[in-house]
Protein backbone atom coordinates (compact mmCIF):
# COMPACT_ATOMS: atom_id res chain seq x y z
CA UNK A 1 0.00 0.00 0.00
CA UNK A 2 2.91 2.23 0.54
CA UNK A 3 3.13 3.22 -3.36
CA UNK A 4 -0.63 3.78 -3.49
CA UNK A 5 -0.65 6.15 -0.44
CA UNK A 6 1.96 8.11 -2.22
CA UNK A 7 -0.54 9.13 -4.75
CA UNK A 8 -2.86 10.43 -2.36
CA UNK A 9 -0.11 12.28 -0.80
CA UNK A 10 0.27 13.76 -3.95
CA UNK A 11 -2.72 15.55 -3.13
CA UNK A 12 -3.03 15.96 0.50
CA UNK A 13 -3.24 19.54 0.22
CA UNK A 14 -6.28 19.64 -1.96
CA UNK A 15 -7.68 17.70 1.02
CA UNK A 16 -7.63 19.95 3.25
CA UNK A 17 -10.77 21.73 1.70
CA UNK A 18 -13.16 18.31 1.89
CA UNK A 19 -11.36 17.60 5.00
CA UNK A 20 -12.22 20.90 6.54
CA UNK A 21 -15.82 20.30 5.24
CA UNK A 22 -16.39 17.48 6.86
CA UNK A 23 -15.01 18.15 10.28
CA UNK A 24 -17.71 21.26 10.59
CA UNK A 25 -19.99 19.19 9.20
CA UNK A 26 -19.29 16.77 11.91
CA UNK A 27 -19.22 19.35 14.65
CA UNK A 28 -22.39 20.65 12.86
CA UNK A 29 -23.94 17.25 13.54
CA UNK A 30 -22.58 16.92 17.05
CA UNK A 31 -24.87 19.80 18.41
CA UNK A 32 -28.03 18.11 17.83
CA UNK A 33 -28.33 16.00 20.54
CA UNK A 34 -27.75 18.90 22.48
CA UNK A 35 -30.17 20.84 21.31
CA UNK A 36 -32.60 18.00 21.55
CA UNK A 37 -31.59 18.23 25.20
CA UNK A 38 -32.53 22.09 24.88
CA UNK A 39 -35.73 21.39 23.28
CA UNK A 40 -36.87 18.86 26.06
CA UNK A 41 -35.41 20.16 29.32
CA UNK A 42 -35.98 24.20 28.50
CA UNK A 43 -38.78 24.53 26.10
CA UNK A 44 -40.83 21.67 27.06
CA UNK A 45 -40.49 20.99 30.43
CA UNK A 46 -39.12 24.18 31.56
CA UNK A 47 -41.89 25.95 29.80
CA UNK A 48 -38.75 28.63 27.90
CA UNK A 49 -40.92 29.18 24.89
CA UNK A 50 -39.02 32.26 24.30
CA UNK A 51 -36.16 29.73 23.12
CA UNK A 52 -38.39 27.69 20.54
CA UNK A 53 -37.70 30.02 17.50
CA UNK A 54 -33.63 30.23 18.29
CA UNK A 55 -33.31 26.54 18.76
CA UNK A 56 -35.54 25.43 15.51
CA UNK A 57 -33.40 28.50 13.78
CA UNK A 58 -30.58 26.83 14.48
CA UNK A 59 -31.55 23.18 13.74
CA UNK A 60 -32.60 24.24 10.39
CA UNK A 61 -29.46 26.33 9.90
CA UNK A 62 -27.42 23.03 11.12
CA UNK A 63 -29.14 21.05 7.97
CA UNK A 64 -28.80 23.53 5.49
CA UNK A 65 -24.76 23.83 6.53
CA UNK A 66 -24.39 19.80 6.49
CA UNK A 67 -26.30 19.49 2.91
CA UNK A 68 -24.11 22.50 1.80
CA UNK A 69 -20.73 20.91 3.69
CA UNK A 70 -21.96 17.56 2.74
CA UNK A 71 -21.50 18.53 -0.91
CA UNK A 72 -17.86 20.41 -1.23
CA UNK A 73 -16.82 17.10 1.13
CA UNK A 74 -18.56 14.74 -1.38
CA UNK A 75 -16.98 16.63 -4.60
CA UNK A 76 -13.61 17.30 -3.12
CA UNK A 77 -13.03 13.49 -2.25
CA UNK A 78 -14.49 12.41 -5.32
CA UNK A 79 -12.28 14.68 -7.77
CA UNK A 80 -8.96 13.34 -5.19
CA UNK A 81 -9.87 9.86 -5.72
CA UNK A 82 -10.45 10.22 -9.39
CA UNK A 83 -7.03 12.33 -9.95
CA UNK A 84 -5.74 9.39 -8.13
CA UNK A 85 -7.06 6.89 -10.15
CA UNK A 86 -6.05 8.39 -13.22
CA UNK A 87 -2.61 8.67 -12.28
CA UNK A 88 -2.11 5.02 -11.28
CA UNK A 89 -3.78 4.16 -14.52
CA UNK A 90 -1.21 6.35 -16.48
CA UNK A 91 1.97 5.35 -14.47
CA UNK A 92 0.81 1.49 -14.45
CA UNK A 93 0.22 1.69 -18.48
CA UNK A 94 3.67 3.47 -18.68
CA UNK A 95 5.40 1.07 -16.87
CA UNK A 96 4.02 -1.78 -18.22
CA UNK A 97 4.88 -0.15 -21.84
CA UNK A 98 8.59 -0.06 -20.60
CA UNK A 99 8.77 -3.81 -19.58
CA UNK A 100 10.94 -5.97 -21.42
CA UNK A 101 9.55 -9.05 -23.93
CA UNK A 102 10.33 -11.47 -21.91
CA UNK A 103 7.49 -10.39 -19.53
CA UNK A 104 4.55 -10.34 -21.92
CA UNK A 105 5.98 -14.07 -22.82
CA UNK A 106 4.31 -15.05 -19.45
CA UNK A 107 1.78 -12.62 -18.83
CA UNK A 108 -1.69 -12.70 -20.19
CA UNK A 109 -3.88 -9.86 -21.32
CA UNK A 110 -6.36 -10.39 -19.09
CA UNK A 111 -4.71 -9.75 -15.87
CA UNK A 112 -3.26 -7.00 -17.15
CA UNK A 113 -6.17 -5.18 -18.14
CA UNK A 114 -7.96 -6.24 -15.09
CA UNK A 115 -4.97 -4.35 -13.20
CA UNK A 116 -5.68 -1.54 -14.94
CA UNK A 117 -9.35 -1.35 -14.59
CA UNK A 118 -11.18 -3.60 -12.24
CA UNK A 119 -8.41 -3.06 -9.48
CA UNK A 120 -7.63 0.46 -10.10
CA UNK A 121 -11.46 1.24 -9.72
CA UNK A 122 -11.05 -1.01 -6.35
CA UNK A 123 -8.40 1.57 -5.06
CA UNK A 124 -10.94 4.69 -6.96
CA UNK A 125 -13.28 3.32 -4.44
CA UNK A 126 -11.75 2.67 -1.46
CA UNK A 127 -9.54 6.65 -2.04
CA UNK A 128 -13.17 8.37 -2.65
CA UNK A 129 -15.46 6.50 -0.58
CA UNK A 130 -13.84 3.84 1.91
CA UNK A 131 -11.45 5.73 3.65
CA UNK A 132 -12.90 9.22 3.44
CA UNK A 133 -16.33 7.33 4.99
CA UNK A 134 -13.53 5.53 7.49
CA UNK A 135 -12.27 9.14 8.64
CA UNK A 136 -15.53 10.52 9.70
CA UNK A 137 -16.97 7.65 11.07
CA UNK A 138 -13.37 7.48 13.81
CA UNK A 139 -14.06 10.94 14.12
CA UNK A 140 -17.66 10.78 14.95
CA UNK A 141 -16.88 7.63 17.60
CA UNK A 142 -13.96 9.72 19.08
CA UNK A 143 -15.60 12.84 19.75
CA UNK A 144 -19.04 11.01 20.46
CA UNK A 145 -16.97 9.23 23.08
CA UNK A 146 -15.37 12.37 24.44
CA UNK A 147 -18.87 14.28 24.90
CA UNK A 148 -20.30 10.51 26.41
CA UNK A 149 -17.87 10.41 28.83
CA UNK A 150 -18.47 14.59 29.67
CA UNK A 151 -21.88 13.85 29.98
CA UNK A 152 -21.91 10.63 32.14
CA UNK A 153 -19.00 8.13 33.21
CA UNK A 154 -21.23 6.02 34.40
CA UNK A 155 -23.34 5.79 31.21
CA UNK A 156 -20.32 6.09 29.07
CA UNK A 157 -19.09 3.08 30.60
CA UNK A 158 -21.86 1.06 29.67
CA UNK A 159 -22.02 1.88 26.74
CA UNK A 160 -18.71 0.85 25.86
CA UNK A 161 -19.25 -2.38 27.21
CA UNK A 162 -19.21 -3.88 24.47
CA UNK A 163 -16.63 -2.12 22.53
CA UNK A 164 -13.87 -5.06 23.03
CA UNK A 165 -16.09 -7.83 21.68
CA UNK A 166 -16.64 -5.54 18.33
CA UNK A 167 -13.13 -4.73 18.17
CA UNK A 168 -11.97 -8.38 17.96
CA UNK A 169 -15.14 -9.45 15.10
CA UNK A 170 -13.64 -6.21 13.22
CA UNK A 171 -10.03 -7.27 13.03
CA UNK A 172 -11.38 -11.11 12.30
CA UNK A 173 -13.74 -10.33 9.70
CA UNK A 174 -10.82 -7.69 8.03
CA UNK A 175 -8.81 -10.69 8.36
CA UNK A 176 -11.00 -13.39 6.58
CA UNK A 177 -12.79 -11.15 3.81
CA UNK A 178 -9.73 -9.88 3.15
CA UNK A 179 -7.91 -12.90 1.61
CA UNK A 180 -11.63 -13.78 0.25
CA UNK A 181 -11.15 -10.59 -2.38
CA UNK A 182 -7.68 -11.63 -2.87
CA UNK A 183 -8.95 -14.62 -3.93
CA UNK A 184 -11.87 -13.60 -6.02
CA UNK A 185 -9.54 -10.95 -7.58
CA UNK A 186 -6.97 -14.08 -8.90
CA UNK A 187 -10.30 -15.76 -10.23
CA UNK A 188 -11.57 -12.40 -12.07
CA UNK A 189 -8.62 -12.36 -14.17
CA UNK A 190 -8.58 -16.01 -14.72
CA UNK A 191 -12.37 -14.88 -15.76
CA UNK A 192 -11.56 -12.13 -18.32
CA UNK A 193 -8.98 -13.95 -19.55
CA UNK A 194 -11.17 -16.49 -21.21
CA UNK A 195 -13.45 -13.64 -21.72
CA UNK A 196 -11.21 -12.22 -23.51
CA UNK A 197 -9.67 -15.25 -25.41
CA UNK A 198 -13.15 -16.37 -26.96
CA UNK A 199 -14.40 -12.94 -28.28
CA UNK A 200 -10.95 -12.87 -29.90
CA UNK A 201 -10.81 -15.97 -31.18
CA UNK A 202 -14.64 -16.19 -31.84
CA UNK A 203 -13.97 -17.13 -35.53
CA UNK A 204 -12.04 -20.09 -34.64
CA UNK A 205 -14.25 -21.39 -32.11
CA UNK A 206 -17.44 -20.99 -34.42
CA UNK A 207 -15.13 -22.89 -37.59
CA UNK A 208 -14.56 -26.05 -35.11
CA UNK A 209 -18.16 -25.80 -33.46
CA UNK A 210 -16.59 -25.45 -29.92
CA UNK A 211 -19.25 -23.09 -28.84
CA UNK A 212 -20.98 -25.25 -26.50
CA UNK A 213 -17.22 -26.35 -25.15
CA UNK A 214 -16.25 -22.85 -24.52
CA UNK A 215 -19.45 -21.82 -22.77
CA UNK A 216 -19.34 -24.98 -20.77
CA UNK A 217 -15.95 -23.33 -19.86
CA UNK A 218 -16.64 -20.19 -19.43
CA UNK A 219 -20.13 -21.37 -17.16
CA UNK A 220 -17.07 -23.05 -14.75
CA UNK A 221 -15.24 -20.48 -14.49
CA UNK A 222 -17.99 -18.36 -13.76
CA UNK A 223 -19.36 -20.68 -10.62
CA UNK A 224 -16.03 -20.50 -8.98
CA UNK A 225 -16.17 -16.76 -9.36
CA UNK A 226 -19.77 -17.41 -7.95
CA UNK A 227 -18.99 -19.31 -5.05
CA UNK A 228 -15.98 -16.77 -4.17
CA UNK A 229 -18.65 -14.42 -4.12
CA UNK A 230 -21.32 -16.28 -2.14
CA UNK A 231 -17.97 -16.97 0.49
CA UNK A 232 -17.33 -13.35 0.70
CA UNK A 233 -21.53 -13.00 1.71
CA UNK A 234 -21.30 -15.94 4.11
CA UNK A 235 -18.23 -13.88 6.03
CA UNK A 236 -20.09 -10.69 5.83
CA UNK A 237 -23.43 -12.73 7.25
CA UNK A 238 -21.86 -13.94 9.97
CA UNK A 239 -19.63 -10.82 11.74
CA UNK A 240 -22.54 -8.67 10.11
CA UNK A 241 -25.72 -9.11 12.43
CA UNK A 242 -23.09 -9.88 15.29
CA UNK A 243 -21.74 -5.92 14.85
CA UNK A 244 -25.93 -4.85 14.63
CA UNK A 245 -26.51 -6.91 17.91
CA UNK A 246 -23.62 -5.60 19.75
CA UNK A 247 -24.46 -1.85 18.97
CA UNK A 248 -28.35 -2.14 19.65
CA UNK A 249 -27.34 -3.55 23.28
CA UNK A 250 -25.00 -0.53 23.96
CA UNK A 251 -28.54 1.71 23.24
CA UNK A 252 -30.34 -0.85 25.34
CA UNK A 253 -27.84 -0.63 28.38
CA UNK A 254 -28.03 3.13 28.28
CA UNK A 255 -32.05 3.22 27.78
CA UNK A 256 -32.36 1.28 30.49
CA UNK A 257 -29.63 2.16 33.21
CA UNK A 258 -29.85 5.50 31.79
CA UNK A 259 -34.06 5.33 32.82
CA UNK A 260 -33.30 4.52 36.29
CA UNK A 261 -31.09 7.29 36.40
CA UNK A 262 -33.93 9.76 35.08
CA UNK A 263 -36.52 7.81 37.99
CA UNK A 264 -34.03 8.90 40.72
CA UNK A 265 -33.33 12.24 39.41
CA UNK A 266 -29.63 11.57 38.82
CA UNK A 267 -30.34 12.66 35.32
CA UNK A 268 -32.97 14.75 33.36
CA UNK A 269 -34.59 13.19 30.44
CA UNK A 270 -33.09 15.59 27.95
CA UNK A 271 -29.94 14.66 29.00
CA UNK A 272 -30.61 10.99 28.76
CA UNK A 273 -32.66 11.63 24.99
CA UNK A 274 -29.09 13.86 24.46
CA UNK A 275 -27.35 10.83 25.27
CA UNK A 276 -28.63 8.53 23.60
CA UNK A 277 -28.41 10.79 20.46
CA UNK A 278 -24.48 10.89 21.25
CA UNK A 279 -24.57 7.21 21.74
CA UNK A 280 -26.06 6.64 18.18
CA UNK A 281 -23.76 8.77 16.14
CA UNK A 282 -20.84 6.65 17.99
CA UNK A 283 -22.82 3.63 17.41
CA UNK A 284 -23.57 4.22 13.47
CA UNK A 285 -19.65 3.96 12.95
CA UNK A 286 -19.82 0.65 14.36
CA UNK A 287 -22.50 0.08 12.14
CA UNK A 288 -20.59 1.02 9.43
CA UNK A 289 -17.71 -1.03 9.86
CA UNK A 290 -18.35 -3.84 7.96
CA UNK A 291 -19.21 -2.05 4.86
CA UNK A 292 -15.66 0.06 5.18
CA UNK A 293 -13.54 -3.02 5.89
CA UNK A 294 -15.35 -4.87 2.72
CA UNK A 295 -14.57 -1.48 0.77
CA UNK A 296 -10.80 -1.40 2.27
CA UNK A 297 -9.96 -5.14 2.02
CA UNK A 298 -10.93 -4.75 -1.96
CA UNK A 299 -8.94 -2.18 -2.38
CA UNK A 300 -6.23 -3.52 -0.09
CA UNK A 301 -6.42 -6.60 -2.72
CA UNK A 302 -5.75 -4.89 -5.38
CA UNK A 303 -3.27 -2.44 -4.10
CA UNK A 304 -0.82 -5.24 -3.64
CA UNK A 305 -1.46 -6.95 -7.40
CA UNK A 306 -1.01 -3.55 -8.92
CA UNK A 307 2.45 -2.87 -6.44
CA UNK A 308 3.40 -6.51 -7.88
CA UNK A 309 3.34 -4.98 -11.47
CA UNK A 310 5.69 -1.82 -9.91
CA UNK A 311 8.05 -3.79 -8.75
CA UNK A 312 8.64 -5.70 -12.15
CA UNK A 313 12.38 -4.70 -12.60
CA UNK A 314 12.53 -3.51 -16.49
CA UNK A 315 15.10 -6.35 -17.19
CA UNK A 316 16.91 -3.96 -20.72
CA UNK A 317 17.30 -0.48 -20.88
CA UNK A 318 19.09 2.13 -21.93
CA UNK A 319 22.11 2.27 -19.70
CA UNK A 320 23.83 5.75 -18.22
CA UNK A 321 25.66 8.30 -20.87
CA UNK A 322 23.99 5.82 -23.75
CA UNK A 323 25.04 6.81 -27.06
CA UNK A 324 22.96 7.78 -30.08
CA UNK A 325 23.39 6.63 -33.58
CA UNK A 326 23.09 10.11 -35.41
CA UNK A 327 24.86 8.81 -38.60
CA UNK A 328 23.89 5.39 -38.55
CA UNK A 329 25.37 3.35 -41.76
CA UNK A 330 23.87 -0.21 -40.99
CA UNK A 331 27.03 -2.39 -40.52
CA UNK A 332 25.24 -5.32 -38.22
CA UNK A 333 27.96 -7.51 -36.44
CA UNK A 334 26.95 -10.89 -34.19
CA UNK A 335 30.26 -11.68 -32.31
CA UNK A 336 30.18 -14.95 -30.58
CA UNK A 337 26.80 -14.77 -29.72
CA UNK A 338 24.87 -17.57 -27.10
CA UNK A 339 21.40 -16.77 -26.41
CA UNK A 340 19.14 -18.79 -24.15
CA UNK A 341 15.58 -18.37 -23.33
CA UNK A 342 14.32 -19.78 -20.12
CA UNK A 343 18.13 -21.71 -19.87
CA UNK A 344 17.25 -23.58 -23.02
CA UNK A 345 19.71 -22.67 -25.84
CA UNK A 346 18.41 -20.94 -28.60
CA UNK A 347 21.36 -19.46 -30.54
CA UNK A 348 24.75 -20.93 -29.81
CA UNK A 349 27.98 -19.01 -31.25
CA UNK A 350 26.74 -17.05 -33.86
CA UNK A 351 29.36 -14.62 -35.55
CA UNK A 352 27.74 -13.03 -38.85
CA UNK A 353 28.74 -9.55 -40.56
CA UNK A 354 26.07 -8.10 -42.28
CA UNK A 355 27.32 -5.30 -43.90
CA UNK A 356 25.56 -1.63 -44.69
CA UNK A 357 23.30 -1.59 -47.33
CA UNK A 358 23.47 -5.03 -47.88
CA UNK A 359 20.69 -7.81 -48.27
CA UNK A 360 20.48 -10.96 -45.65
CA UNK A 361 18.17 -13.49 -45.81
CA UNK A 362 17.91 -16.00 -43.07
CA UNK A 363 15.98 -19.82 -43.85
CA UNK A 364 15.73 -22.61 -41.39
CA UNK A 365 13.73 -25.11 -39.79
CA UNK A 366 10.94 -24.05 -37.41
CA UNK A 367 12.38 -23.55 -33.65
CA UNK A 368 16.11 -22.95 -35.73
CA UNK A 369 16.38 -19.23 -33.80
CA UNK A 370 15.82 -17.55 -36.92
CA UNK A 371 13.38 -14.75 -35.14
CA UNK A 372 15.14 -15.19 -32.01
CA UNK A 373 18.74 -13.75 -34.34
CA UNK A 374 16.70 -10.55 -35.06
CA UNK A 375 15.39 -9.60 -32.16
CA UNK A 376 18.36 -9.17 -30.19
CA UNK A 377 19.28 -6.46 -32.86
CA UNK A 378 16.63 -3.93 -31.44
CA UNK A 379 17.78 -5.60 -27.98
CA UNK A 380 14.19 -6.90 -27.32
CA UNK A 381 15.94 -9.57 -25.65
CA UNK A 382 19.76 -9.57 -24.42
CA UNK A 383 22.42 -12.07 -25.23
CA UNK A 384 24.39 -13.92 -22.36
CA UNK A 385 27.21 -14.50 -23.91
CA UNK A 386 29.29 -12.38 -27.05
CA UNK A 387 27.78 -9.11 -28.39
CA UNK A 388 25.26 -7.53 -31.22
CA UNK A 389 27.34 -4.66 -32.90
CA UNK A 390 25.57 -1.75 -34.82
CA UNK A 391 28.46 0.33 -36.58
CA UNK A 392 30.63 -1.05 -34.38
CA UNK A 393 28.65 -0.24 -31.51
CA UNK A 394 27.71 -2.86 -28.93
CA UNK A 395 23.82 -1.95 -28.86
CA UNK A 396 23.71 -2.56 -25.12
CA UNK A 397 25.91 0.67 -25.01
CA UNK A 398 22.97 2.65 -27.40
CA UNK A 399 20.22 4.28 -26.01
CA UNK A 400 16.89 1.99 -26.85
CA UNK A 401 14.58 4.89 -28.21
CA UNK A 402 17.29 5.93 -30.80
CA UNK A 403 18.29 2.20 -31.58
CA UNK A 404 14.22 1.39 -32.35
CA UNK A 405 13.16 4.53 -34.21
CA UNK A 406 16.59 3.93 -36.87
CA UNK A 407 14.90 0.28 -37.25
CA UNK A 408 11.47 -0.49 -39.28
CA UNK A 409 10.02 -4.34 -38.44
CA UNK A 410 7.51 -6.49 -39.84
CA UNK A 411 7.22 -9.02 -37.56
CA UNK A 412 6.12 -12.53 -37.73
CA UNK A 413 2.86 -11.89 -35.53
CA UNK A 414 1.08 -9.52 -38.21
CA UNK A 415 -0.64 -6.51 -35.51
CA UNK A 416 -2.80 -3.97 -36.92
CA UNK A 417 -4.59 -1.69 -34.60
CA UNK A 418 -8.24 -1.15 -34.71
CA UNK A 419 -8.39 2.50 -36.69
CA UNK A 420 -8.05 3.30 -40.17
CA UNK A 421 -5.78 1.83 -42.97
CA UNK A 422 -3.70 5.58 -42.88
CA UNK A 423 -3.24 5.72 -38.87
CA UNK A 424 -2.25 2.15 -39.03
CA UNK A 425 0.72 2.88 -41.71
CA UNK A 426 1.19 6.12 -39.85
CA UNK A 427 1.79 4.25 -36.96
CA UNK A 428 5.53 3.82 -38.69
CA UNK A 429 5.57 7.49 -39.06
CA UNK A 430 3.21 10.19 -37.26
CA UNK A 431 3.75 13.15 -39.51
CA UNK A 432 3.69 10.91 -42.91
CA UNK A 433 1.78 12.83 -45.61
CA UNK A 434 -0.75 10.94 -47.61
CA UNK A 435 1.61 10.69 -50.96
CA UNK A 436 3.91 8.82 -48.58
CA UNK A 437 1.40 6.98 -47.52
CA UNK A 438 0.75 6.25 -51.24
CA UNK A 439 3.92 5.55 -52.14
CA UNK A 440 4.71 2.87 -49.61
CA UNK A 441 1.55 1.13 -49.99
CA UNK A 442 2.30 0.93 -53.35
CA UNK A 443 5.49 -0.45 -52.98
CA UNK A 444 4.00 -3.00 -50.73
CA UNK A 445 1.46 -3.88 -53.43
CA UNK A 446 -1.44 -2.24 -50.96
CA UNK A 447 -2.93 0.41 -52.77
CA UNK A 448 -4.32 -1.75 -55.65
CA UNK A 449 -6.94 -3.48 -52.61
CA UNK A 450 -7.21 -0.11 -50.72
CA UNK A 451 -8.19 1.71 -53.43
CA UNK A 452 -11.43 -0.30 -54.29
CA UNK A 453 -12.55 -0.03 -50.62
CA UNK A 454 -15.18 2.30 -50.49
CA UNK A 455 -14.06 4.72 -48.07
CA UNK A 456 -9.97 3.73 -48.86
CA UNK A 457 -8.08 5.13 -46.70
CA UNK A 458 -10.11 6.13 -44.27
CA UNK A 459 -11.44 2.59 -44.04
CA UNK A 460 -11.25 1.48 -40.53
CA UNK A 461 -10.21 -1.84 -39.73
CA UNK A 462 -11.12 -4.57 -37.23
CA UNK A 463 -9.23 -5.62 -33.98
CA UNK A 464 -6.43 -6.95 -35.19
CA UNK A 465 -7.20 -6.48 -38.86
CA UNK A 466 -10.25 -8.25 -38.90
CA UNK A 467 -12.16 -8.28 -41.39
CA UNK A 468 -8.63 -8.20 -44.23
CA UNK A 469 -7.19 -11.47 -45.76
CA UNK A 470 -3.76 -12.76 -44.37
CA UNK A 471 -2.15 -11.23 -47.81
CA UNK A 472 -4.11 -7.68 -47.24
CA UNK A 473 -2.55 -7.13 -43.28
CA UNK A 474 1.01 -8.59 -44.71
CA UNK A 475 0.87 -6.12 -47.33
CA UNK A 476 -0.11 -3.22 -44.89
CA UNK A 477 2.47 -4.34 -42.27
CA UNK A 478 5.29 -3.89 -44.81
CA UNK A 479 3.80 -0.55 -45.60
CA UNK A 480 4.11 0.76 -42.08
CA UNK A 481 7.90 -0.63 -42.24
CA UNK A 482 8.59 0.94 -45.63
CA UNK A 483 7.46 3.96 -45.02
CA UNK A 484 10.15 5.16 -41.85
CA UNK A 485 12.98 4.53 -44.29
CA UNK A 486 14.73 3.27 -42.29
CA UNK A 487 18.46 2.21 -42.31
CA UNK A 488 17.57 -1.59 -40.85
CA UNK A 489 14.51 -3.26 -42.13
CA UNK A 490 13.88 -6.42 -41.19
CA UNK A 491 10.73 -8.80 -42.82
CA UNK A 492 9.88 -11.68 -40.66
CA UNK A 493 8.30 -13.93 -42.63
CA UNK A 494 6.08 -11.28 -43.63
CA UNK A 495 5.12 -12.85 -47.23
CA UNK A 496 4.12 -16.00 -46.35
CA UNK A 497 0.30 -15.00 -47.03
CA UNK A 498 1.22 -13.85 -50.26
CA UNK A 499 0.58 -15.24 -53.79
CA UNK A 500 3.30 -16.24 -56.01
CA UNK A 501 3.01 -12.83 -58.05
CA UNK A 502 2.18 -10.31 -55.39
CA UNK A 503 5.18 -11.65 -53.89
CA UNK A 504 7.18 -11.62 -56.81
CA UNK A 505 6.05 -7.56 -57.77
CA UNK A 506 6.56 -6.69 -53.80
CA UNK A 507 10.07 -8.23 -53.42
CA UNK A 508 11.06 -6.38 -56.83
CA UNK A 509 9.61 -2.79 -55.54
CA UNK A 510 11.71 -3.74 -52.82
CA UNK A 511 14.78 -4.66 -53.88
CA UNK A 512 14.67 -0.94 -55.79
CA UNK A 513 14.69 0.30 -52.38
CA UNK A 514 16.77 -1.50 -49.97
CA UNK A 515 19.98 0.09 -51.70
CA UNK A 516 20.50 2.04 -49.47
CA UNK A 517 18.88 0.43 -46.42
CA UNK A 518 20.41 -2.90 -44.86
CA UNK A 519 17.29 -5.59 -45.05
CA UNK A 520 17.48 -9.15 -43.48
CA UNK A 521 14.70 -11.08 -44.93
CA UNK A 522 13.26 -14.56 -42.82
CA UNK A 523 11.73 -16.61 -45.58
CA UNK A 524 10.92 -20.16 -46.05
CA UNK A 525 10.35 -19.72 -49.93
CA UNK A 526 13.23 -19.97 -52.32
CA UNK A 527 11.83 -17.07 -54.49
CA UNK A 528 12.12 -14.76 -51.36
CA UNK A 529 15.47 -14.99 -50.15
CA UNK A 530 17.43 -16.10 -53.59
CA UNK A 531 18.17 -12.82 -54.94
CA UNK A 532 19.98 -11.67 -51.39
CA UNK A 533 23.33 -10.64 -51.38
CA UNK A 534 24.17 -13.33 -48.91
CA UNK A 535 21.53 -16.48 -47.51
CA UNK A 536 22.15 -17.80 -43.98
CA UNK A 537 20.74 -21.40 -43.08
CA UNK A 538 19.94 -21.55 -39.53
CA UNK A 539 19.47 -25.15 -38.06
CA UNK A 540 19.66 -26.09 -34.30
CA UNK A 541 20.95 -22.43 -33.29
CA UNK A 542 24.04 -22.34 -35.44
CA UNK A 543 25.07 -21.27 -38.42
CA UNK A 544 25.68 -24.37 -41.18
CA UNK A 545 25.64 -22.47 -44.29
CA UNK A 546 25.82 -19.11 -45.51
CA UNK A 547 26.40 -17.49 -49.34
CA UNK A 548 25.01 -16.58 -52.14
CA UNK A 549 22.00 -18.67 -53.50
CA UNK A 550 24.59 -20.29 -56.67
CA UNK A 551 26.89 -21.19 -53.82
CA UNK A 552 24.88 -22.58 -51.90
CA UNK A 553 23.53 -24.67 -54.25
CA UNK A 554 27.01 -25.87 -55.40
CA UNK A 555 27.42 -26.71 -51.86
CA UNK A 556 24.53 -28.98 -51.92
CA UNK A 557 23.64 -29.24 -48.52
CA UNK A 558 20.58 -28.04 -46.58
CA UNK A 559 19.85 -24.83 -48.99
CA UNK A 560 20.06 -27.43 -51.55
CA UNK A 561 17.51 -29.77 -50.10
CA UNK A 562 15.05 -27.38 -49.99
CA UNK A 563 15.40 -25.95 -53.17
CA UNK A 564 15.03 -29.54 -54.66
CA UNK A 565 11.81 -29.87 -53.00
CA UNK A 566 9.84 -25.95 -53.88
CA UNK A 567 11.44 -26.15 -57.30
CA UNK A 568 11.33 -30.19 -57.89
CA UNK A 569 9.86 -29.65 -61.46
CA UNK A 570 12.52 -27.33 -62.44
CA UNK A 571 15.79 -27.35 -64.21
CA UNK A 572 18.64 -25.77 -61.41
CA UNK A 573 19.83 -23.91 -63.56
CA UNK A 574 16.74 -21.98 -64.53
CA UNK A 575 17.00 -18.11 -64.48
CA UNK A 576 16.11 -16.29 -61.19
CA UNK A 577 12.87 -15.75 -60.92
CA UNK A 578 13.69 -11.83 -60.08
Amino acid sequence: MKKILKYVWKYHIFILLPFAAMLIGIILDLLNPYLTQIMIDKIITGKQYSLLTPVLVTIGGIAIGRAILGYIKEYGFDWMSTKVAIDIKEDLFNHIQSLSFSYFDSMNTGELMSRIGEDVDNIWRATGFGAALFLENAIYFILSAIILFRLNWILALVCVATMPILAYTTMKLEKEINTAFGKISDQTVILNTTAQENIAGVRLVKAFAREKHEILKFLKLNRTNYDLNLEVNRIWAKYNPLQDFLGNASTLLVVCVGGILVIKNQITLGTLVEFNGYVWLMISPMRMIGWITNVLAQSSASAKKIEKIFQTKIEIESPKNALTLDNLKGDIEFKNVTFKYHNEMILDNINLKIPANSTVAIMGTTGAGKSSLINLIGRYYDVQKGSVCIDDVDVKELNLKSLRRKMAIVPQDTFLFSDTIEKNIQFGKADATLAEIRNACSDACALDFIDKLEDGFDTVIGERGIGLSGGQKQRLSIARALIRKSKILILDDSTSALDMDTEYTLLKNLYKQVRQTTTIIIAHRISAVKNANMIVFLDGGRIVESGTHSELLAKKGKYYEIYCEQFKDLDQNESEVI
